[in-house]
């Protein structure tokens, strides 16, 4: 499980794809985006705490939302650090077909995607609270809805989930619930400063995007198999709480 990305490839030309899939929340993607063309630039740049270009940017995409001229699959269309390293976009369509049943995404605005669900260019805070929401955060809006998508879906894939998206996701779900129900394993990447391993955020994202890349590869269906990661020097330290350190 991945975290979304701030950045996304608006309007690149992209590849031809095939296999692709619908978001099983779009409707609820769409009315949110639908809310969301109704507020203006200023009011954009104030709820989602970004510049004016960004906000400019985003109340275009809103008002555009669903432009298929604008869609891409999931896969293709973040550009943070961590599917950079992923390397999803280097995929070919069975790769990625096989990632589709593996792989899930967190998103603010479509809930969980897979990697080869057509989305729309978008940019979505957990802290919003919108009409269409009842007033509720994105975060309190989605975790009674994900909550048993994402336990269904694991258990369909052999039931441990490698939690490699970022802490605050946690809270799309009732995360008590899903750690009561399936193995969850979070890794975590720490680089050893002063005798002890400490979190360096942009290496994370670096490490989480590897890792993904490295299980999809390798097809690891076991937590086991995580043991033979290496990243940059990056490697397990403790095996009990899946630390990867640098030393």
């Amino acid at each position: 499980m991945l975290a979304p990305a701030k950045t996304m490839k608006d309007l690149a030309p992209g590849r031809k794809v095939s296999g692709t899939t619908v978001p099983v929340f779009e409707d609820r993607a769409v009315a949110i985006a639908r809310d969301l063309a109704g507020y203006t630039v200023e009011e954009l740049q104030l709820i989602l705490g970004v510049n004016r270009e960004i906000a400019v940017e985003n109340y275009l995409r809103y008002k555009d939302f669903g432009d298929q001229a604008r869609q891409r699959p999931a896969a293709l269309l973040y550009d943070g650090i961590v599917f950079k390293k992923a390397g999803l976009d280097e995929m070919d369509d069975r790769q990625l077909t096989e990632a589709n049943h593996d792989l899930s995404i967190c998103s603010f605005l479509y809930g969980l995607l897979r990697p080869l669900d057509v989305i729309s260019p978008y940019r979505l805070e957990g802290k919003v609270e919108l009409t269409c929401t009842g007033g509720k955060t994105m975060f309190d809006y989605w975790r009674p809805l994900l909550t048993d998508v994402l336990i269904e879906r694991v258990g369909m894939s052999g039931g441990t989930l490698v939690n490699l998206a970022s802490n605050e996701m946690r809270q799309l779900f009732d995360w008590r619930r899903v750690t009561r129900t399936i193995n969850v394993v979070s890794p975590t990447f720490g680089v050893m400063r002063d005798g002890k391993p400490r979190s360096v955020t942009v290496y994370a994202k670096m490490c989480r995007g590897a890792m993904t890349r490295f299980i999809l590869q390798n097809k690891i269906d076991r937590p086991e198999g995580l043991a033979d990661f290496d990243y940059e020097g990056f490697r397990l330290r403790d095996a009990a709480g899946w630390s990867f350190v640098l030393d």
